[in-house]
C-alpha cells in the first residue's frame, strides 16, 4: 500500500473521529436554529386570517403565538434521565448500596467467620439478584428499548428536517417492511460476528477486531436514520459504509471504546443509550470522506449472505405451506 493511501486512510479516520464529536456542540444550538427557521417559514395566511377576523369584528385581539418545542435537547435529556438517572443509577444503588447493607447486617448477626453467615449471604445475594433482575431490570430494559427507539427517531427526524427538509422515504410499504426486517437480521447477526471475533486467540487482535466491528456497527446505527430519510435502501447503506470504512471506523470509535470499558452488557447498554443521541446529531451534520481507499472492508458480507439465506428459506417455506394449504382445501 502506498504512503499516499495510508495518509488518506489516517486522515479519514481522524476526520470521522472529529465529526463524531460535533453532536455535543450542535445539541445546544440546533433547537434554537430550528425554532428560528420555523418562525421565518411560518405560513403568512395564519397572520393574515387572524388580522382579517380582527378587522371584521372591530375588536382588537392579540394574535396567539405558535409554540415551538425544542425536541432535540429535550429528547436527549430524557434519554440521559431514563438510562442514566433511572436505569444505571438503580443498578449502582442495588450493587453498591442495598447488597453491602444486607451483607453487613448478616455479618453483624452471624459473625465475620461464621459458616452459617456465609451460606445465608450466598443464598440472600442470589435471591435478591434474581428478584431485582426479573422484577426491575428486565421490564425496565424492555421499556427503555421501546422508549429510546421513539426518542432516537424523534431526534433524527427533527435534525434531518432542519438540515435537509422533508424525508424521502422508501416508495412502498412492501419495501419498507422488507428493509426493516432485513436490517434487523443483519444487525443481530453482525453482533454475533463481533462477539465471535473477540475470541481470536492471539492478543490483542481479538479486542482490535471486535473494536473495528463495533465501530462499523455504531456508525451504521448513527447514519442509518439519515440514510433512511434520504431514501437509501439497506444494500446502498451497507455498501457506502464498507467502501468508506476509514471514515466510519473513526466515527464509531469513541462510542465503541466507551461501551467496551465495562464487562456488563447492561451497563454498556446504558452508556450507549445515553451517548447515542449525540452521534445521531453528529451523523446528520457530517459529510463523510469518500474515495479515501480503493479497497472495501467487507465486514457485513458474511452476515448479508447468512441473512439472505434465512430470508429466502423463510419465504420458500411460507410459499410451500401456502401451496399445501390450497391443495388440502
Amino acid at each position: 500500500m502506498k504512503m499516499e493511501n495510508i495518509g488518506k486512510i489516517f486522515t479519514a479516520i481522524v476526520r470521522g473521529l472529529i465529526d463524531s464529536l460535533k453532536g455535543t456542540v450542535a445539541l445546544f444550538y440546533l433547537d434554537k436554529n430550528i425554532k428560528e427557521k420555523e418562525e421565518r417559514g411560518s405560513p403568512p395566511s395564519y397572520e393574515y386570517i387572524k388580522t382579517r377576523k380582527s378587522d371584521v369584528s372591530k375588536t382588537p385581539k392579540q394574535t396567539p403565538k405558535i409554540k415551538q418545542e425544542g425536541k432535540i435537547l429535550k429528547r436527549t435529556l430524557q434519554c440521559c434521565g431514563l438510562n442514566g438517572g433511572v436505569f444505571w443509577l438503580s443498578i449502582l444503588l442495588f450493587e453498591y448500596g442495598l447488597l453491602p447493607m444486607v451483607q453487613y447486617f448478616l455479618v453483624f448477626i452471624f459473625g465475620q467467620t461464621s459458616e452459617i453467615g456465609s451460606t445465608a449471604w450466598s443464598i440472600t445475594h442470589s435471591f435478591l439478584s434474581i428478584i431485582f433482575r426479573a422484577l426491575w431490570i428486565l421490564p425496565l430494559m424492555v421499556l427503555s428499548k421501546v422508549v429510546n427507539s421513539l426518542w432516537f427517531q424523534d431526534i433524527a427526524d427533527s435534525a434531518y428536517r432542519y438540515s435537509r427538509g422533508r424525508p424521502q422515504l422508501l416508495p412502498s410499504i412492501g419495501k419498507l417492511v422488507a428493509d426493516i426486517t432485513f436490517s434487523f437480521l443483519i444487525q443481530a447477526a453482525f453482533l454475533i460476528q463481533a462477539s465471535l471475533v473477540s475470541y481470536f486467540p492471539v492478543a490483542p487482535f481479538g479486542y482490535v477486531f471486535a473494536l473495528i466491528h463495533n465501530c462499523m456497527l455504531y456508525s451504521l446505527y448513527s447514519f442509518e436514520y439519515k440514510m433512511y430519510n434520504m431514501g437509501w435502501e439497506l444494500h446502498k447503506r451497507l455498501n457506502f459504509i464498507e467502501s468508506n470504512w476509514p471514515y466510519f471506523i473513526g466515527f464509531g470509535l469513541p462510542l465503541a471504546v466507551l461501551t467496551s470499558l465495562t464487562s456488563s452488557c447492561i451497563i454498556s447498554g446504558c452508556i450507549f443509550s445515553i451517548l447515542f443521541p449525540l452521534f445521531i446529531i453528529s451523523a446528520n451534520e457530517a459529510s463523510p470522506d469518500t474515495n479515501t481507499t480503493p479497497a472495501r472492508l467487507p465486514l457485513f458480507s458474511p452476515v448479508i449472505a447468512l441473512s439472505n439465506t434465512i430470508f429466502h428459506k423463510t419465504l420458500a417455506t411460507a410459499d410451500k405451506n401456502r401451496v399445501n394449504t390450497k391443495k388440502s382445501s
